[in-house]
């Protein structure tokens, strides 16, 4: 894996990269790379023994600047599409979690001519009546000032398993690790903190313009992001060739489950 900085307008960019072959742009959630881990994960590192994997961390979060041009979704947007003409990209496959996701599918139906093919797994970015997006933010305040289950319960299927244990802690964790936590948050509340809540209205009328072959990946037991909004970005995205559920899995599925979701993800890209 190599990290380096890139410059685009505005400031610079932390990429990793890990791999060779087509170019596949991945961008990340809150329980991820540059969310909370410096590195790599066996999922990416999956991802990365057929493709040139490309991972910008998002503005503000592990060493890559904040923007300071506004933090509307039309802002970020502009600021991803200079990151990939900056990284010298013309087609590429687009992967995205979390609000990763979404930021995936705001620019898969902006740029379709240049997204290959389209995974989103556990992506907000949608309006779902009666089925509401969780409050991190509220769940990020430990309770008892050390207590993190309630944020562990919505990002993982359960609040004990080791991997929620490793990645969330209960107290005070990893010096490095802690600072990407918060300024993930920090990112998160820019562009998802006042309503709406981590959507945007116009995009699920929006979705049918992203024609490319996509896939729809979802946790059973997300916390989040509710599975119906999973149904709904396997409804109305244009190409899409259905939702996938993986079993005893939650909101950072591709952390507890990495080989099944590789396991989803490897054919559909080989094809």
């Amino acid at each position: 894996m190599v990290k380096r900085e890139l410059e685009v307008r505005g400031g610079k960019v932390t990429v990793m990269e890990a791999g060779s072959g087509p170019p596949l742009v991945y961008l990340h959630g809150f329980a991820d790379v540059h969310g909370v881990s410096a590195d790599f994960l066996p999922f990416h590192e999956g991802l990365a023994q057929s493709h040139r994997v490309i991972a910008p961390a998002h503005p503000a979060c592990n060493g890559s600047d904040e923007l300071s041009d506004g933090n509307r979704v039309e802002d970020f947007l502009f600021h991803y599409s200079e990151v990939i003409d900056a990284l010298g990209l013309d087609r590429f496959t687009l992967v995205g979690h979390c609000v990763g996701g979404w930021l995936a599918a705001e620019y898969a139906v902006r740029h379709p001519e240049r997204v290959e093919k389209l995974v989103l797994i556990g992506a907000s970015g949608l309006f779902v009546p009666g089925s509401h997006i969780g409050d991190i933010f509220l769940n990020s305040n430990p309770d008892r000032g050390t207590d993190l289950s309630s944020l562990r319960r919505m990002l993982f299927a359960s609040a004990d398993s080791s991997v929620a244990m490793r990645w969330y802690p209960d107290g005070k964790g990893e010096i490095e690790e802690e600072m990407r936590r918060y300024a993930m948050l920090r990112f998160g509340s820019a562009i998802g903190f006042k309503p709406p809540y981590f959507y945007n209205w116009p995009l699920v009328q929006r979705l049918g313009r992203a024609r490319m072959p996509s896939l729809v990946i979802w946790g059973a037991q997300d916390g989040m992001t509710p599975l119906a909004h999973g149904e709904a970005y396997a409804v109305k995205l244009g190409g899409c060739s259905g939702l996938k559920v993986i079993a005893d899995a939650g909101h950072a599925v591709h952390l507890e489950k990495p080989q099944d979701v590789l396991a989803l993800v490897r054919p559909f890209l080989e094809v």
